[in-house]
């Protein structure tokens, strides 16, 4: 039986020989490209038959991992098929230069696929969908902002690696640097922007002024922290707008986060009434709005007179606390409603008003009359 197959694989040779050098050069590739495509498929089967691919995180394992192993096997069957296939020298270095560029390709996906998968992992035991999700959202916008970075840096080496394994680019590169100051000048500055921003993730995944899902407030705006790349940061307003801010903005200018330590918040309502209205009937008002409300988290209620204006009024502050930032807005909504309900039904006479004196004048032709004045009271709008 040996004897058959070694037969049968001289006679090949053979007939081979006797074609044409390019079409003998191309049957080996193409044949060498074929043996490493039913590689693949027999080792992808052997490991699903072996590990299973029930488990959503292994077949996502072998998902991410059949390009790369489909490249290598097909690398490594040209790299051997170069060796002996009937090609010139040229032809040679040619194919040579490729399967450089293409194994250094695959150096540099292998690398990607590596930096997601182990973020995956990292994070597996963190869910955003808890409701105290603080350490969740810092370890998630940390790793976030790294992997991008590191996937940037990946990609820039990959391609000089690649631009490197050929010698006219090499030394076209090596030229253009070493000569032309003001276009190496030129080109610092424009991307000096983008090192910035690039610099600025670093900053931030550090020290983590912001994260993903902070509430922040800035440029008179309120809203989330939906996205955080390498460059932008998008924050979703509360009206579903999309605010798109540059990274270095979070680093170089002020804002408000209202997440930055714990999501529970203050919130505040105002109000203006007249100087005679219940301070402690409202106070008590206040508590019982608020012990009836599910937004409030039983820590913090306060009544308080905060000012007393010059056009007749006098400002209450109420301060409540919620456990996040949109339960803290919809609680002072729902507070200053019914405070608001409250003083109309008990004490329409506490509600703002502004006054008025009207005093006669005596007419030279009459006698005179007896002074007298009028008030007039007249509710504010």
């Amino acid at each position: 039986m040996l004897d058959v197959i070694k037969y049968s694989y001289a006679e090949i040779l053979n007939t081979l020989w006797l074609l044409p050098d390019w079409l003998t050069a191309s049957v080996l590739v193409i044949g060498g490209v074929l043996v490493a495509l039913i590689f693949n498929a027999v080792i992808v089967h052997a490991i699903r038959n072996t590990l299973g691919v029930r488990h959503p995180k292994t077949r996502s394992l072998l998902t991410r991992s059949k390009g790369p192993l489909r490249l290598a096997l097909i690398v490594l069957a040209l790299s051997l098929v170069v060796r002996v296939a009937p090609i010139g020298d040229r032809a040679a270095t040619v194919f040579g230069n490729i399967l450089n560029v293409a194994f250094i390709a695959l150096l540099g996906w292998t690398a990607l696929i590596a930096a997601q998968i182990g973020s995956q992992i990292y994070l597996r035991r963190f869910s955003l969908d808890a409701e105290d999700n603080l350490l969740a959202r810092k370890h998630v916008t940390q790793v976030g902002i790294l992997k991008s970075a590191a996937d940037t840096l990946i990609v820039i080496m990959t391609v000089a690696a690649a631009m490197m394994s050929f010698e006219q680019v090499r030394q076209y590169g090596v030229s253009l640097f070493a000569s032309a100051g003001v276009a190496g000048l030129a080109i610092g500055i424009a991307a000096r922007p983008l090192l910035a921003n690039l610099i600025a993730g670093v900053q931030i995944a550090v020290a983590q002024p912001i994260r993903l899902d902070d509430v922040v407030f800035l440029e008179g705006e309120y809203g989330t922290i939906e996205e955080i790349t390498t460059t932008y940061v998008v924050i979703k307003l509360w009206d579903w707008r999309r605010m798109v801010v540059p990274l270095s903005y979070f680093i170089e200018k002020p804002f408000q986060n209202w997440t930055r330590e714990t999501s529970a918040l203050i919130g505040s309502v105002f109000l203006y009434v007249d100087y005679t209205v219940p301070v402690e009937k409202l106070r008590e008002k206040l508590m019982e709005v608020a012990r009836a409300s599910p937004l409030w988290d039983g820590r913090v209620v306060v009544l308080q007179v905060s000012d007393a204006t010059k056009d007749h009024t006098v400002e209450l502050r109420a301060l409540l606390s919620a456990r996040s930032a949109p339960a803290a807005w919809d609680l002072r909504c729902e507070v200053r409603e019914k405070l608001i309900a409250y003083l109309q039904e008990e004490y329409p006479g506490a509600l703002p008003r502004q006054r008025q004196e009207f005093v006669s004048r005596n007419e030279p032709d009459q006698a005179p009359l007896s002074p007298h004045t009028m008030v007039s009271h007249h509710r504010a709008g």
